[in-house]
């Protein structure tokens, strides 16, 4: 498993990772670096779009966020896009633990089977490490 510090900027091979609303409005955290940087769409809540790949973790009209049990299928979707694309590096953020307040020890787990070719948020490696 592979880590970066959080915050990094991604290299340009690599696809940024970041926390999305289900409006597709990306206006502030990483999701407005994804607009403004790496060619995430406005409109589009999830998925890969230009350098980036959008996973939703908050409600539309930025009403709260999605549950735990809300964001997973999309992480779940993410990751198998990551495995059907081994040519591709991606730069995960730390999706849904700043605007959307959940905990670094809740989201990290649902990344425990990311492939070789996806760098996690530094800070997650404890957390994937106890999950051993």
């Amino acid at each position: 498993m592979k880590f970066h510090q959080d915050g990094s900027r991604p290299l340009q091979n690599q696809i940024f990772v970041f926390g999305s609303n289900l409006s597709g409005i990306h206006g502030a955290g990483a999701a407005k670096a994804a607009h403004q940087f790496y060619s995430a769409k406005w409109g589009v809540a999830e998925g890969f779009m230009g350098r980036s790949y959008a996973i939703p973790t908050v409600q539309k009209q930025i009403a709260g966020s999605l549950t735990l049990e809300q964001i997973k299928p999309a992480v779940r979707r993410f990751l198998a896009y990551a495995a059907e694309h081994p040519e591709s590096e991606f730069l995960v953020t730390r999706i849904g633990c700043v605007l959307a307040g959940h905990k670094d020890a809740d989201i990290a787990p649902m990344f425990a089977e990311a492939t070789d070719n996806c760098s996690l948020p530094h800070n997650w490696r404890p957390i994937l490490e106890d999950t051993k």
